[in-house]
């Protein structure tokens, strides 16, 4: 169907452009068309706080109900992971969520939830798409509502030491950036009975996101950084992006903690509680990772860049923790699927649990370890194209040999020093996103500035 590409979790465009209601309409019936040849029956809906996301939710649940499917329309807005989690605690056959996700607030998007409450498959996609160009069916059939906050929070409680997060009696920062985590952490710790001070920022919801994009990395979260500047350790913040499946952390002091040093430490967190399995992590994952897996005698599989291969991995068994550079991460115990406010209270519990902060634990792992990336957003689809061609001719760059290249998702430079560069376009937007890591700071801001030279920017 022209103007409707799937990416790398689902499809997405601009409210009003691309994203329309006869658009929601025909992937929503493509959506059907596929569960109804799976012999599926029940599916549930759930949206996030962009603009009138509720009501394109209730477009797809209406043609959803059309085709004669039972449907279950979230009451109000909410996380991915939750409504990932309904599809499980409702035995629905499938789910859709209408997020942009980290996307700037223009965007709008249809997420699609396997029958295991995790991201759907390629090969789940790839059917879908099959059945664009369907005339939708609109008439007829019965939409219920639904509200699992409670028995999400009983979900997530059992996968954590929850007395040690209940005799934990420090300060915590959430900033859900005015998305769908709004209001769902402090929730949780009312329900649980914690007894820790947590503070919000930004907590009413906000369909501009407070004039940022809804992607917890630091050029982002300048108010947050700032507030944290003041705290001490082990005082720390966690910030959602805009479905709250992603984490990122602000240390005391205002120190951004970037996804992958996240990653290691929630590694090291679920060993220390006895889980076992392989490690899973996408293309542009830090190479530390590996190192630390290999430390623990784990095995390590790369997948190429979007959270459906991670979950695909988990489907098959055996994963103790799958995550990718944006900070979506999954964990043993709990869905195929990236929880952003699991993951925070998993942090939370490695504090409460060893008495050290987030800084003082990363740093006894020894990581020599630095990690940038660069969004270059380009005039148009062609643009973009025109400078990966720039990348198919590696050269030496600041100073550092190119010893090889992988092509598993965009173009890596293995460079000498430990050090690489990955040059990947944006699935849905005229962006190419530069990815570095070398043991340095100053050596990855190096490549990257002569790598955005090299494409003319």
């Amino acid at each position: 169907m022209a103007g409707i590409q799937f990416g790398t979790d689902g499809w997405r465009a601009i409210i009003g452009e691309g994203f329309t209601f006869d658009n929601v309409a025909q992937v929503a019936q493509a959506y059907a068309s596929y569960l109804l040849s799976h012999q599926g029956r029940r599916v549930v809906v759930g949206y996030d706080t962009r603009f009138m996301a509720d009501r394109f939710a209730r477009k797809a649940a209406e043609v959803l109900a059309a085709n004669g499917l039972e449907v279950h329309l979230s009451k109000t807005y909410l996380p991915t992971p939750v409504l990932s989690f309904a599809v499980k605690h409702l035995e629905a056959d499938g789910g859709v969520m209408l997020t942009a996700s980290h996307n700037p607030p223009e965007y709008l998007g249809f997420k699609i939830k396997g029958p295991y409450g995790g991201s759907a498959t390629p090969g789940m996609v790839a059917e879908v798409v099959q059945h664009l160009g369907q005339p939708p069916k609109t008439e007829g059939g019965r939409i219920q509502s639904f509200d699992v906050r409670k028995a999400y929070y009983a979900f997530i409680a059992a996968q954590l030491e929850i007395e040690a997060l209940r005799a934990y009696s420090g300060v915590l920062y959430h900033d859900s950036l005015g998305g769908a985590g709004a209001g769902w952490l402090a929730g949780f710790v009312k329900h649980a009975g914690l007894k820790l001070e947590l503070r919000e920022l930004h907590a009413v919801p906000d369909p501009m996101f407070y004039g940022v994009n809804p992607e917890p990395i630091p050029q982002n979260l300048f108010t947050l950084m700032t507030v944290l500047k003041a705290e001490a350790d082990p005082t720390f913040a966690v910030v959602h992006d805009g479905d709250a499946d992603r984490i990122g952390v602000v240390l005391a002091g205002g120190r951004y903690f970037n996804s992958h040093q996240i990653f290691a430490l929630l590694l090291q967190q679920l060993r220390r509680k006895g889980h076992t399995g392989r490690v899973v992590k996408t293309f542009s994952t830090s190479q530390m990772i590996d190192k630390l897996a290999q430390r623990l005698g784990l095995e390590v599989k790369v997948t190429p860049i979007g959270f459906k291969y991670i979950a695909e991995a988990m489907l098959q068994g055996g994963v103790l923790i799958g995550g990718e550079e944006s900070g979506g991460i999954g964990v043993a115990g709990h869905l195929p699927e990236r929880d952003g406010l699991l993951n925070a209270l998993l942090l939370l519990e490695s504090v409460a649990l060893s008495g050290q902060s987030l800084g003082d634990q990363f740093a006894e792992l020894g990581f020599a370890h630095a990690y940038d990336r660069l969004d270059l957003h380009l005039p148009s689809m062609e643009a973009l194209q025109t400078a990966m061609a720039q990348a198919q001719n590696p050269q030496p760059i600041a100073g550092k040999a190119v010893l090889g290249t992988e092509a598993l998702d965009g173009i890596k430079w293995l460079l000498e020093g430990e050090a690489w560069l990955l040059f990947r376009p944006s699935g849905t937007e005229p962006v190419l996103r530069l990815y570095c890591e070398a043991p340095e700071e100053k050596t990855v801001q190096a490549i990257l500035a002569e790598a955005r030279k090299r494409v003319g920017l």
